[in-house]
């Protein structure tokens, strides 16, 4: 890892607060900054994160950082996406000379401009805050940290694993959501969709066995027991999507046909889901439509 000429503050620093830790062993914790989890190795010297949180809470998350076991300058960050909420801290540590590591993609959606239909705008970020380091498959950190390509584009077509072998964790983005953080964001707009939901799971159970810890970009850290149960799901919910689609529905009476609502007691309100869903079907499979 390449150590980040901007320390942190002194290792005996407080909690940050409104930040929650969880440790997964002595030198890894998952930090939750609001409602996006960060995935933090200390030791060696340097830090590792897995995402950065958004901009406007860079300062709490390097205090949190400051504050683990064994921590020291943040020396890699990974982007698993290109999402606002993962690349807070990317402009603070490209400045302060450390590796920022992500998928091609992803780094390419970062030098884009990108207008959702609904018209939120994204600007390309500066040339500092760029991944400075790409991979198109899979690769491995000195440290024998893994990362790899979930190739089959369920959150945006950018999306990226680490997996961290000693503690048997995995590290996913927003490609799943735990318990407690609802329905995920399919960004069908970069890439995502529904068929990538379940093809990522089919990835990711091969990736994983009964001792894996799987920590998802928001919500709860999963069994590989919670992906077998999403990969039912989301294939249930594409077969019927995929119907209602070659039936020649629209988005709104994808909706209304409810498709989700024997999930809604786990997961929440479907409606907003279902029409994203609805949409990156229409994206992939018409996109004359």
């Amino acid at each position: 890892m390449g150590a980040a000429a901007v320390r942190l503050p002194s290792a005996q620093a407080q909690q940050a607060p409104g930040i929650g830790r969880q440790a997964l062993s002595d030198t890894l914790h998952v930090l939750t900054v609001g409602a996006n989890n960060v995935v933090v190795q200390t030791g060696g010297g340097a830090a590792l994160l897995v995402d950065g949180a958004s901009a406007d809470t860079a300062d709490a998350l390097v205090q949190a950082v400051a504050s683990l076991p064994a921590s020291g300058p943040i020396g890699t960050l990974f982007n698993t996406h290109w999402h606002p909420e993962q690349i807070g801290l990317n402009e603070r540590l490209g400045a302060a000379g450390a590796t920022i590591i992500a998928q091609e993609n992803t780094r390419l959606w970062l030098t884009t401009d990108i207008t959702y239909p609904d018209g939120r705008h994204f600007e390309p970020l500066p040339e500092v805050a760029q991944p400075n380091q790409t991979f198109y498959d899979h690769g491995m950190l000195e440290s024998g940290v893994q990362y790899g390509y979930l190739r089959h584009a369920a959150h945006t077509d950018g999306d990226a694993y680490v997996y961290f072998p000693d503690e048997q964790v995995l590290a996913v983005g927003d490609t799943i959501t735990g318990q407690g953080a609802g329905w995920p964001f399919v960004d069908w707009w970069t890439g995502g969709w529904i068929g990538g939901m379940v093809g990522n799971l089919e990835l990711l159970l091969s990736l994983t066995d009964e001792q894996s810890r799987i920590v998802p970009g928001r919500g709860s850290i999963l069994s590989r027991g919670d992906l077998e149960m999403q990969f039912e799901m989301y294939n249930s919910l594409y077969e019927s999507l995929h119907q209602l689609l070659n039936n020649g529905r629209s988005p709104a009476e994808a909706v209304a046909a409810r498709p989700a609502a024997a999930f809604e007691a786990q997961f929440g309100p479907s409606d907003a889901f279902v029409e994203q869903a609805f949409k990156s079907l229409w994206a992939y499979l018409s996109p004359d439509a």
